[in-house]
């Protein structure tokens, strides 16, 4: 959606010389939560990138304990993030605030944020769980 958003938006500033001016900001509010549930994914797939170069030369048990306290870190990350988003979700609902450019309730920019951030958080946190082992079988 954002690709073909901002590629509409070129088109029109760039070839048709009549810019859209909701693509930036919408795409910006679409940002954040792409962001994170393809973050969600990549840790589902354990695709996320990571530099194993120490981990490679550790015992496996130290290197599992080190893999579960990056775990950890992400889960308090993403609960620390939520617990945000969360909150300036209910913000937005009291104040009935809108977006800058396109007027829009900020509480529909806060949602998809939140549910994003508590989807991480969830996977991080089972992740740290059940972290997949580097012991040999």
């Amino acid at each position: 959606i954002q690709a073909v958003w901002i590629s509409y938006g070129v088109v029109m500033r760039y070839v048709f010389n009549n810019p859209d001016g909701t693509v930036t900001e919408a795409t910006a509010l679409l940002l954040l939560p792409v962001a994170f549930l393809g973050l969600t994914y990549a840790l589902k797939e354990d695709a996320y990138p990571k530099v194993t170069l120490m981990l490679d030369r550790l015992p496996d048990h130290v290197s599992n304990v080190l893999i579960r306290l990056n775990f950890l870190v992400m889960s308090l990350i993403g609960i620390f993030f939520a617990t945000a988003a969360t909150k300036a979700m209910i913000k937005s609902i009291s104040s009935g605030a809108s977006s800058e450019i396109l007027l829009w309730p900020r509480l529909y920019f806060w949602i998809p944020v939140m549910l994003s951030l508590i989807v991480f958080s969830m996977y991080a946190i089972l992740k740290f769980i059940r972290p997949n082992s580097r012991e040999k079988k």
